[in-house]
Parts: C-alpha cells; structure tokens; sequence
C-alpha cells in the first residue's frame, strides 16, 4: 500500500526546540513514542514514551556512545511489512515496526567551527543516529524519516493535514533529504581528517537545487545550489537568471573591497560605471556619468540605503537589478513600478574563502582573492610622491582593477571610474581602450591615475599614459623590467607605485 498510518515512531534529537508540538500531535493521533537519552527526558514532561532501553532489554554504554545500535531497534524500522519472512522474524523476537523515525545528529560541524578540542570534535561523531537515518531512509516504502529539525514544521503540517498518515511520495521525498543529510555530515567528518593529514581534497554537497529559466544562454540547463535567501530578500520582479546571478556575483565581490559610501553598475561581469562619495546622491550620478551607454540594462549595487532622492534619479535608467542594503518606503514603492524589475534587499554575509570551476575532466580550486590593497601595501618606486588625491584614486582603481577581466587598465580619477578596458589579449590595447571611452564620454584624463591588474612588461603603457595627462600610477610590479617603467615615469614627472599583488581575473 502506499499510504501508510504512523503507528510508532522513535525519536533521539540533540536540538529539542519546536519538538514538543509534534510529539503532542503524535501522541494525540495515538502513536506510541520511543526515545532514549535526553530525548526521552524531554518527552517524558509532556506525553507518554518508551525507553528504548525497555525495548531492548540493554541500558545505554560507554558513556552514551551505544544507545540505540540493537537488533530490536533496527529490526523494527527495516522491516518490510509485505513480506512474510520479515514478519516471521518480527514476532519471533517480539520486534515492533517503527513507521517513523526522527533523528537531529550530534552537531558536528558547529563543534569544528567553535575552538573545541580534538577529543571534543571526535565525540560530536554521530554514530546510532546516521544509522537510524541510512536505515529509515533505505525503508522508505514504510518508514518515513526526518532527518534534521528544520523538518520539524513540515513533519507537524504533514502529520495534520493527512491525519498520521504518509503516502510513498512523502516517504520518498523525506529519505532523499535524508541521504542528503547523510552525505554532508560524512563529507565534513572525511574533510576535518583529511586536515589531520595536510591532505587536499575536494568534496561539496550543497543544497537545495534551484532550477533557473536556463544557463548562459536558453539552449542550456541551468541550476543554482544554494540558499539565495542567505545572501538577499527579493522585494520585486522577475525570475532571477543565471546571467542575472553571475553579474550579482561580480557585483557583490566589487562592493565588498569598499567601505566609503559607492555606487557601481556592472555589465557582464565588469563595473561600467562606479564612484564613491559622502553623497549617495553624487556618487550615483558619477557611476552613471562613467559610461551611460553600457549601463543600459546593467545590474546596480550600492552599499548605502537607497532614499527617495537618489531612486528618482536611478527610475529614469532602465536597469534589470538593484542592490542596496535598504529601501526607504518612498524609494521602494517608486522602484517597483516596474513589475518585472529585480529589487533586493543585501544582508550581511561573508564572501566564500574558496572558489572553483569545472575544467576538462575536473576540478579548479583556489583562495578567493581577499586582498584589497590599503596604504600600508603602497611601495613608491619613483622619484615623485603621489599626492593624497591621487593616493585614494590609485587606492580606487586598485579595487576597480582587481574586479575586472583581465587583462584590463582602469582610469580613475575623484574616485570615479573614467573608464576602463577589459578582457584584452594585449595590456596595450587595453588602455587604449580605456581612453578613447574616456574621451568619448567627454571627459579629461589630466590628473587621472592608472591602476593595471600585472606588470608592465615595457614602458609603452606609461609612455601612452604620459601623453593623455595620466599623473598616476599602481600595478603590483615584478617585471624583470619594472625599471625602465619607473624610469619613463621619472623623466615625466609622474609617480608609480606597486603593491607587490597581482589581480588577475579569467
């Protein structure tokens, strides 16, 4: 049959919030409770329950290390009710079926992450109750398993609306998440004695599944694996895309190197625009200025709340998304009179520490690049000292630079993007890039600064540089020839400093 009545259910959880309404409604359609240890404790103040170890006839051991691993236990929830021999062993051995089984494991992950010791880590390695969860899930034509307490609200919904009863795509759903859950904690326990070791591996389990309109482009699949809701609160619009989501990444990652109050709108995975300033106003006008043509369409980020003031002036741009950390109510409701326009609200969240993609026949890992270069990283190389201006411009496009794909120069100037080329097989034709969009927007490149990703591996840059007015310039320096850079730079009066960093991005 393929809805099935819960008729005895085991229960043995570490966490016991927002347990008590579900034992009550279990016990209310009349189910017989087991449970062992603190969980039975817990229980025993509000309904009736069975020891485990009254099941089984053995107490708990080794200091709680054995509870539950016994025949009596893993009989009853294994047990397949349509066959026969199963049954004869049931009533042999006086074995009762257990229809559901509800396991919350040991914490494992939360222990590796606080400053616990070795010992106190290993002892958070949950043994019965990943048994419990393998067993019930791999019996699922019967039992029905919850494996993690987030379940507990869906399980009490369940339990109401079909009365305690379950049906085969329940007990198939919940044993997939139960595999799931399985599969994680044995994936962090393998990878902290793999750390014991200095072994690199690499091994990832992330979830749910969030199936998106189509990839990169609508003849591909796409999904995305995790949870959106961490990092954002959609308030309008449409679907999030694949595309949306890569340029959000992009966005993200820039907005998170600046702490003075920004703007930026990125196109294909590269700021267009970008500028800082004490008014949210005036650095979203001076983004805007950066290149009003590419920023049609775009993706906007700012790390200010977004007031009425400043939305008049972005509702006039046709732009898919919006990024801010806060709507004013005006603001909001005037961003929303564009029914498919994506408005989200940014939480705090920290960047992940590594990143990885699909090459060939595996995997890319490497450290996301964390490093935004403050005053302290600045080497003078030249003659000439960078005045405090040009200082925070170089600091500006230093960050500007680092975010986009190589190989790629930004020019900069009152912390506000002039231009920039990207993604250029030859550095030279990327500054030439970059300042023919400068002078086509109208603006002047004397006193600008330079910022490059690498090394200048001849003075032509700085030459080219030199005749557009450009006073500035940071690179991470360790070319075999930074010299004759420096040099040019010298006979022109500018300054140059590097970092010692490089920025590439592919």
């Amino acid at each position: 049959m393929s809805r099935k009545k819960i008729k005895s259910a085991l229960i043995s959880v570490y966490y016991k919030d927002n347990l008590e309404k579900t034992v009550k409604m279990l016990r209310k359609q009349g189910v017989t409770i087991y449970s062992t240890g603190g969980t039975f404790d817990f229980i025993k103040n509000i309904a009736e329950v069975h020891s485990v170890e009254s099941l089984t006839g053995y107490p708990s051991i080794l200091g709680g290390r054995v509870k539950t691993l016994h025949p009596k236990v893993f009989g009853g929830i294994l047990s397949r009710r349509d066959n026969s021999s199963d049954k004869e062993d049931l009533a042999k051995y006086e074995i009762p079926e257990i229809d559901l089984v509800i396991v919350d494991l040991y914490p494992f992950s939360e222990t590796l992450a606080s400053d616990a010791s070795h010992e106190e880590i290993i002892e958070k390695i949950d043994i019965g109750g990943i048994s419990l969860i393998r067993a019930a899930a791999k019996n699922y034509r019967d039992t029905l398993v919850v494996s993690s307490r987030s379940q507990y609200a869906a399980l009490l919904e369940l339990l109401e609306t079909k009365n305690g009863f379950t049906d085969l795509e329940d007990r198939i759903r919940y044993a997939s998440d139960a595999f799931e859950t399985t599969a994680g904690y044995d994936r962090d326990i393998s990878d902290y004695f793999a750390s014991l070791l200095n072994r690199e591996k690499f091994t990832l389990n992330i979830s749910p599944a969030n199936r998106l309109r189509y990839g990169e482009n609508p003849h591909q699949k796409g999904i995305f694996y995790g949870k959106l809701d961490e990092i954002f609160t959609q308030l309008n619009g449409k679907e999030i895309s694949y595309n949306n989501l890569l340029d959000i990444d992009a966005a993200f990652a820039l907005m998170g190197d600046f702490t003075e109050t920004a703007y930026a709108i990125i196109k294909h995975n590269n700021a267009c625009g970008c500028a800082a300033d004490a008014s949210p106003l005036e650095a979203w006008k001076k983004a805007l200025a950066g290149d009003p043509i590419s920023a049609f369409g775009g993706i906007i980020i700012t790390n200010s709340p977004v007031d009425i003031n400043v939305a008049v002036e972005i509702n006039k741009l046709f732009f898919e998304i919006i990024l801010a950390p806060g709507y004013s109510n005006e603001a909001l409701n005037l961003l929303k009179s564009k029914k498919n326009r994506i408005i989200l609200d940014v939480k705090p969240s920290g960047r992940q520490q590594k990143q990885f993609r699909s090459i060939l026949n595996g995997v890319l890992v490497q450290d996301t690049d964390s490093i935004s270069e403050d005053i302290p990283y600045l080497k003078q190389v030249t003659k000439k000292t960078p005045s405090d201006r040009e200082i925070n411009d170089l600091l500006f496009a230093n960050k500007l630079v680092k975010h986009s794909k190589s190989n790629t120069i930004v020019l900069v100037k009152d912390k506000q993007l002039l231009a920039s080329g990207v993604g250029q097989t030859s550095r030279v034709d990327a500054l030439k890039q970059a300042v023919e969009k400068a002078k086509n927007f109208g603006f002047s490149l004397s006193g600008a600064v330079m910022a490059s990703d690498a090394f200048f591996p001849f003075p032509d840059c700085v030459e080219i540089a030199s005749k557009e007015g450009i006073t500035s310039v940071i690179h991470p320096g360790g070319s075999v020839r930074d010299q004759e850079s420096v040099d040019f730079c010298d006979r022109a009066g500018m300054s140059m400093v590097i970092t010692g960093y490089r920025h590439f991005k592919h």
